[in-house]
């Protein structure tokens, strides 16, 4: 029985040799190579298709470095995805170890987070492996399904008010930029959760700096801008691509705090300027880290 099986396997391999049969060639060296296959669920409404420099979609999701690792798990973000499972390669014996490394670095974690749509964003991640190489990814999302419709219908409104056809793009974003601020302001003693999210800023004129961010990525997107939120050791801002370069806007500092909380204030000095402007006008709450914003540099 064994040489018959032996025999086949052998006339197999000549068969694929000599007429390069492309689908036995493929199932013979699954056979071969015993890697399990992953499982892709379709991608949701706000998945970007944009690749970053630190970042990108991930092809394969197999992981060959610690590179494949973190572009497995922005793509898992990405897609919208609260499950996933991947494995490790057995020549990539460091998986394990990087993977585990990664779990543990909460900024980093955050970091991957702000590249993705904010509907897409996560509350809570758990990133768990097996000695086998099974790698199972947790998502737990910042906003609800409910959350989303919400924000949604109150973004759709204002764009219909507040936004015409004959407006550039600039003159778009300087509007919706303009309207956050004058209907919102720092919730300086942070009492009201919704401050760190969209929420915030659109429904209950309160908001933090992650509230701003989230809500003026939300109006970027609808604009079809490439965009992500940048983060330092202290603050969030909006990073957006426009006429051919990374510009930023910080909703946050164009809002600031008066000593008469009575009296609104609006500035544009942080709107749509480049990274050495904003490090001119304030380094140490923009002192991001320039390995991973590297569109910015």
């Amino acid at each position: 029985m064994k040489k018959t099986f032996s025999l086949i396997i052998t006339l197999i391999i000549t068969l694929v040799v000599l007429f390069n049969i492309d689908p036995i060639s493929t199932c013979l060296a699954d056979f071969m190579s015993n890697e399990k296959k992953v499982s892709l669920a379709s991608s949701n409404d706000y998945t970007k298709k944009y690749d970053y420099l630190y970042v990108q979609n991930s092809n394969t999701y197999i992981p060959y470095s610690y590179k494949g690792l973190i572009n497995i798990i922005y793509s898992t973000l990405n897609n919208g995805w609260e499950t996933f499972t991947f494995y490790c390669p057995n020549e990539y014996t460091n998986c394990i170890n990087d993977i585990a490394k990664i779990s543990k670095d909460s900024t980093l974690l955050s970091n991957i987070n702000n590249y993705v749509h904010p509907f897409n964003n996560f509350s809570k991640i758990n990133i768990a492996s097996s000695t086998t190489g099974e790698i199972t990814i947790k998502v737990t999302k910042l906003y609800s399904d409910e959350d989303i419709n919400k924000i949604n219908i109150g973004v759709d409104e204002i764009i219909t008010e507040q936004i015409t056809t004959d407006m550039s793009t600039e003159d778009k974003i300087l509007k919706i930029h303009d309207y956050i601020i004058n209907n919102t302001r720092y919730d300086v003693n942070k009492v009201n959760d919704d401050s760190y999210t969209a929420l915030g800023p659109l429904f209950n004129g309160t908001s933090v700096c992650s509230g701003y961010a989230d809500l003026m990525a939300i109006f970027l997107t609808k604009f079809g801008l490439n965009n992500y939120k940048v983060a330092s050791d202290t603050h969030v801002w909006n990073a957006v691509y426009i006429n051919d370069e990374w510009l930023n806007i910080d909703l946050t500092w164009d809002d600031p705090i008066t000593k008469n909380s009575d009296v609104d204030t609006l500035l544009h000095q942080f709107f749509l300027v480049n990274t050495e402007t904003l490090l001119n006008f304030d380094t140490n709450n923009h002192n991001f880290d320039t390995t991973i914003y590297q569109e910015l540099n």
